[in-house]
């Protein structure tokens, strides 16, 4: 049977394609063509859908909302090729399809991977960016070893990885469906079908396994090196633009020391929001204070 891409009514959105060269990415494009663009990225192991409550509200209050799917995830296409689901390769795609639609005063809302993705497209070209909305991510050189949870520890180890993530498909039912999210009562029979879709099979899952295998265990390698690029990107073209900070306080991965330690020395000036009840997925948990701040902060 066909999935309902809608789940129900929930996604309501016109598909649109990119084709990216490694495959073809989903993004959704929503809201007056004119209207000042909102471009919000998606970490693992979700897609689009994870802003499906802030594509309304930002097109009624007339900002132009794009919401792409990351190779992998979503309806993009899933080659079962880890080589293509490293970071730099992510971050070159997202680029591509930004700088095909060609923005202007465009402002980034990042979260999980999302952030260094979409921040890449950012430092590339800050004269398309008028300001950034940041949730819990990170984009800069690790500052010394990387601790990570146990179960990300699992994930990246060979043989085990591959029967937890792809097998067992242990970071949707596991992570997003319980450590990552507090309010477990908006995991309705609709949104659940909807972060269960896009991978359906062992080989569908290999993009959900390269991200944790992609962590930087310290400030050394390829992903600490972009991130560095990132960083010092951003310290140079953002400072004086618009920033804004919103953390999930409950998050297991990204912590709220990284709050002090990485944003707010590379954004002293920035304006942070603490949701004391949120976890990683703090769309899921808390969209209903996070939109109203992100409309407010457009509108400033």
């Amino acid at each position: 049977m066909a999935t309902d891409w809608t789940f129900n009514g929930t996604w309501p959105y016109e598909p649109k394609w990119f084709d990216s060269g490694d495959g073809r990415m989903h993004y959704i494009d929503e809201g007056p063509a004119d209207g000042r663009p909102v471009v919000m990225a998606h970490g693992n192991p979700t897609w689009g859908y994870l802003y499906r409550n802030f594509v309304e509200p930002l097109t009624e209050a007339g900002f132009r909302a794009i919401v792409p799917d990351h190779l992998g995830f979503g309806r993009s296409d899933k080659p079962d090729q880890p080589e293509l689901y490293t970071i730099g390769r992510h971050a070159e795609r997202f680029e591509g399809l930004l700088q095909s639609l060609d923005l202007s005063e465009a402002t980034v809302v990042g979260q999980d991977w999302g952030g260094p993705i979409s921040l890449y497209w950012a430092t590339q070209h800050p004269d398309r960016v008028r300001s950034l909305f940041i949730l819990n991510t990170f984009a800069h050189r690790p500052r010394g070893e990387v601790k990570l949870p146990v179960a990300l520890r699992l994930f990246r180890l060979p043989g085990v990885g591959e029967t937890m993530v792809k097998g067992l498909h242990f970071f949707v039912r596991g992570f997003l469906f319980n450590a990552g999210i507090k309010h477990k009562d908006r995991l309705t029979p609709d949104v659940k079908k909807a972060y269960l879709a896009p991978h359906p099979t062992w080989a569908s899952r290999t993009p959900i396994l390269v991200f944790p295998r992609e962590i930087p265990e310290g400030p050394q390698g390829e992903v600490s090196d972009l991130t560095a690029g990132i960083e010092a990107g951003l310290q140079k073209h953002f400072r004086d633009k618009p920033v804004q900070i919103v953390w999930a306080m409950k998050d297991i991965a990204f912590t709220p020391e990284m709050i002090d330690e990485l944003w707010l020395d590379t954004f002293p000036g920035a304006d942070v929001m603490r949701l004391e009840d949120a976890g990683h997925y703090l769309q899921e948990d808390a969209h209903e204070r996070i939109v109203p701040a992100l409309i407010d902060f457009l509108e400033r």
